[in-house]
């Protein structure tokens, strides 16, 4: 199938010809990866006393409603019953005006933390977002807000540019950091 003067499109749907290079050059690079925080970074506070916890800045809470406390390892809602740590978190430690800090839920049982490609996790899906781009110094260069499904859509618009280095994504309602987004 014939796309334009210099793409073919194989009957199995690869690109083939002159600029076929060129385009899966392009599709790599408005990839992008989200990752959870490393479990192992909070670790020493699980099973804290609740004053042991305070001396940290750091409280336990058993949730009580769904979709209510987004794990920040998992990229998922703790379920109800479940026990959290609310923390504060430094996710933009740049030396720059934008260096921010703010709170984040991290499940005390275990669970792997969310890697993947091209896809927004769950906690980040069902919710609207504040996207933030940064540069490779740390500034805000980009920002926008989108509903949770659409955030691939958003990232590659934002990936054209190429002085993006990185994006994070914020829970709009309350504005939370809600995850890393890599290149």
């Amino acid at each position: 199938m014939r796309l334009s003067n210099e793409i073919v499109m194989s009957e199995s749907g690869e690109r083939i010809g002159a600029a076929a290079p060129m385009m899966r050059a392009l599709e790599a690079a408005m990839t992008f990866r989200i990752r959870g925080l490393p479990r192992d970074r909070f670790a020493h506070l699980f099973g804290l006393d609740v004053s042991a916890l305070a001396e940290a800045g750091a409280e336990r809470h058993i949730i009580t409603s769904s979709e209510s406390a987004p794990c920040r390892v998992t990229l998922d809602d703790a379920a109800p019953g479940e026990t959290v740590l609310l923390l504060s978190y430094e996710h933009q430690p740049a030396g720059t005006p934008y260096r921010q800090a703010g709170p984040i839920f991290v499940r005390e049982a275990p669970g792997a933390a969310f890697d993947a490609r091209d896809c927004a996790p769950p906690a980040l899906a069902r919710r609207m977002l504040s996207v933030r781009c940064y540069d490779g110094a740390g500034a805000m260069i980009e920002a926008d807000l989108v509903q949770g499904e659409d955030l691939p859509t958003l990232i590659a618009r934002f990936w054209a540019n190429p002085d993006v280095s990185y994006a994070h994504a914020h829970y709009a309602r309350r504005g939370c950091f809600a995850a890393e987004i890599l290149r």
